[in-house]
């Protein structure tokens, strides 16, 4: 009796642990078939080398034993992938190789350098499109301006590829004979980027490019939102370096969240920190390195405007307010937050505009005909509906939108709002979404002092034919932005020029220009070619 208990109990046992490691794989299995990865539609993302469970360390070898992130899909909440962050003891030994690998990199000519960014962006263009369903799939734009974000990367290579034949110093006057005076530019070293979630892949690029052009080594932290866009954009840079047989360190990559952030800019090795997010955060980011004195490139917020005069070729104004305000759903640094109208064609573009905004195409991102998609957090949403109240509670009122749309994912309603003061305080503060605020003004001097007195200074733009006021504009006494433009919108910079801003938006400057003085340190040098030792301003020492 007490043997046939005893073979009851072991085959309930048996029968239990069974169930529960059923039980167990069927979760697991839930898991992984609840991951967009995995579903046949998704399977486009194995292309980048991506899986469920993704490294979030590289600096040479692929690694990770922090905390594991899943990325969500903006469109529908739903899970894509997971990535492990780095440790701090990670990023340690990320920063030692990638200093390691500075060694060797900083020996090679800056031509041959501009070889392998070239290639770089080659690598680019044959994943342009995969590339850019993914920033699409996981930032939430709609994919021709993920596959536009990609072209970005793609061209400031080819734009650093000829940067890499003719950066140079000045020779320089010396005012002593047998003398030559000189400047020799090099580079600082160790490049460390924080990058943002709404510009996942073009941000990372105009660091990387010139800054590998002009000798220096790269560790990238990207957003916490979009870490599978980062490991795939390593994922190319990194198959590149190995084909010529170069440490992969020279591009590192430690994906994680403030203490990562933190350890790079308290960190004196890295001896450049470009930063793009947040004035909040840049703020402090920009203090812990200036406590160490390095040097650091701010790229931050910007409550940016379009000023319409009474001559404007509204045929222009209408397509471009609307593009500039609604583009990525309202998440770009250069957004058109305050439109200024002249009261004599106030009321016309309000109608105008409104109309066009009622005809955007709202959807899934990755579907061409969208031209609108989702806001990328669930706390933008949050942060939408608070701006809302908030306008109409300081006498705004709502022309269209104000709502958030009853359909999976983080949509919202693109919204004007008329009637505020131009220093209400809402107007005053930049909300990372698709509001735009209506201003009524009368002079011109009152338009462009409404420009000027936000605390950002990123982009602006006026719409006028009148030639002198466009001189006005360009002048001491016009936009004090860092991107000023005439008839065209505030968003869409070229790579060619200097992007950057003025005032709480940090005063760095990325991408074309002389941007690539940023990554390098100048030296004056006097050398002496004579027997004799004349001394500068003709002073005698005898």
């Amino acid at each position: 009796m007490q043997r046939c208990l005893t073979l009851t109990l072991a085959r309930r046992s048996r029968l239990l642990l069974r169930n529960k490691f059923a039980s167990v794989r069927c979760q697991q299995s839930a898991a992984m078939s609840g991951l967009l990865i995995n579903q046949p539609k998704y399977a486009w993302l194995k292309e980048l080398g991506l899986s469920e469970d993704n490294p979030g360390v590289y600096n040479g070898s692929w690694g990770g034993s922090g905390e594991v992130v899943t990325s969500y899909c903006p469109a529908n909440n739903e899970p894509i992938a997971r990535v492990t962050q780095a440790t701090l003891a990670e990023y340690e030994e990320t920063v030692q190789k990638t200093r390691e690998a500075w060694k060797m990199w900083a020996d090679i000519p800056a031509p041959k350098r501009g070889e392998i960014v070239r290639q770089i962006g080659d690598a680019l263009r044959k994943k342009i499109k995969v590339l850019g369903s993914l920033v699409s799939l996981e930032m939430g734009k709609i994919y021709v301006e993920g596959v536009g974000e990609v072209q970005e990367y793609v061209d400031v290579c080819d734009y650093a590829v000829g940067l890499s034949r003719m950066i140079g110093g000045p020779v320089l006057p010396s005012e002593r004979p047998g003398h030559a005076l000189i400047e020799q530019w090099n580079p600082v070293g160790l490049v460390g980027i924080i990058t943002a979630f709404n510009f996942p892949v073009a941000v990372y690029g105009w660091n990387n490019a010139i800054a590998l052009t002009c000798g220096n080594v790269c560790l990238w932290k990207g957003a916490p939102t979009t870490p599978l866009t980062s490991v795939a954009v390593t994922r190319i840079v990194a198959e590149v370096l190995e084909q010529n047989n170069l440490p992969g360190a020279i591009c590192s990559m430690t994906c994680g969240g403030a203490d990562i952030g933190t350890a790079m800019a308290k960190d004196e090795r890295v001896d450049l920190v470009s930063f793009t997010g947040s004035t909040h955060v840049g703020k402090m980011v920009a203090m812990m390195v200036q406590e160490r004195f390095g040097r650091k490139l701010l790229e931050l917020g910007g409550n940016n405007a379009i000023i319409v005069f009474e001559d404007a070729d509204l045929n222009l104004v209408v397509p471009s307010a609307v593009f500039a305000s609604v583009g990525t759903a309202g998440q770009r640094c250069t957004t058109t937050r305050r439109l200024m109208l002249h009261e004599s064609v106030h009321d016309a573009v309000v109608e105008r505009i409104a109309k066009a905004y009622k005809q955007v195409r709202i959807g899934d991102p990755w579907d061409p005909s969208t031209l609108y998609g989702p806001l990328h957090t669930k706390q933008a949403v949050d942060q939408y509906l608070a701006a809302i109240e908030q306008a109409k509670q300081q006498g705004g009122t709502l022309v269209c939108g104000g709502k958030v749309m009853d359909r999976p994912g983080n949509y919202v309603e693109p919204t004007i709002i008329t009637g505020l003061a131009h220093d209400a305080p809402i107007v005053h503060t930049e909300t990372f979404v698709p509001i735009l605020y209506v201003l009524k003004f009368k002079t011109e001097e009152e338009a462009f002092a409404w420009n000027n007195e936000v605390q950002q200074g990123l982009s602006s733009s006026i719409f006028t034919k009148d030639m002198g006021r466009v001189f006005r504009w360009l002048g001491p006494k016009g936009s004090d932005c860092g991107i000023v433009n005439v008839n065209i919108p505030t968003s869409g910079a070229e790579i060619g020029g200097a992007f950057g801003g003025e005032k709480h938006t940090g005063g760095g400057r990325e991408s074309g220009s002389d941007s690539w003085k940023q990554y390098m340190r100048r030296s004056t040098c006097t050398i002496n070619y004579s027997k004799d030792l004349p001394l500068a301003q003709g002073i005698k020492f005898e």
